[in-house]
């Protein structure tokens, strides 16, 4: 990508994800009907809900959302400054074209799973630094990963088939940057499982 990559791309996504939260305060009508993906609407002339579906902020209280877009700002520049800026572009880049896909082949998509899968890339990077739960306990990177996992597990088990593919579409950057290493761990976590059984036989 050389150097057409946007410096500080987070940025600039959580503050049009502000944005538009603050639109949604306001006494007009809801910012996020004309945003969200709709591939109908699409069809119809509608083009920009391709683009903007990506902007709308998570849902909640006003404290969640702006906890909820600390997060993301903190996740997203930790990892630009882990990778250098046009790795992580690249990393945004195929999340949205994954998660595109993903609504044009179901007809709806999201980008609350991509988020999920900027957690785990986090927690592969930095897998032992701490976070304080609720501002008070300390939690290391890595438990909220697996935590992480084990939502997108369970959203898979008990989710509609539109919800699979779109959660499953928009895992692939992930996969791609550290399947690998997934691989790997669960293959040394199969061995220690195997030896502390054997262990006490």
């Amino acid at each position: 990508m050389g150097r057409y990559y946007i410096h500080d791309l987070m940025k600039y996504l959580v503050f049009a994800m502000g944005a538009v939260f603050v639109l949604e305060m306001l006494p007009l009508k809801s910012a996020a009907q004309f945003l969200y993906f709709d591939r109908a609407r699409i069809f119809k002339g509608e083009i920009w809900r391709a683009f903007t579906y990506v902007l709308l902020p998570p849902g909640g209280s006003m404290l969640m959302v702006l906890i909820s877009l600390y997060f993301y700002f903190f996740l997203g520049s930790s990892l630009e400054r882990s990778w250098g800026g046009a790795r992580f572009n690249l990393f945004c880049l195929l999340g949205y074209v994954c998660t595109l896909a993903a609504g044009f082949l179901m007809g709806y998509t999201t980008n609350h799973y991509f988020f999920y899968s900027m957690i785990l890339c986090f927690a592969m990077l930095y897998p032992n630094q701490e976070f304080l739960l609720f501002f008070i306990l300390p939690v290391k990177v890595k438990w909220i990963g697996i935590l992480d996992a084990l939502m997108l597990v369970y959203s898979m088990i008990v989710g509609t088939n539109v919800t699979r593919v779109v959660l499953l579409f928009s895992m692939i950057p992930f996969f791609l940057f550290f399947g690998k290493d997934v691989w790997l761990e669960a293959k040394l976590a199969w061995r220690r499982l195997q030896y502390h059984i054997n262990q006490h036989r």
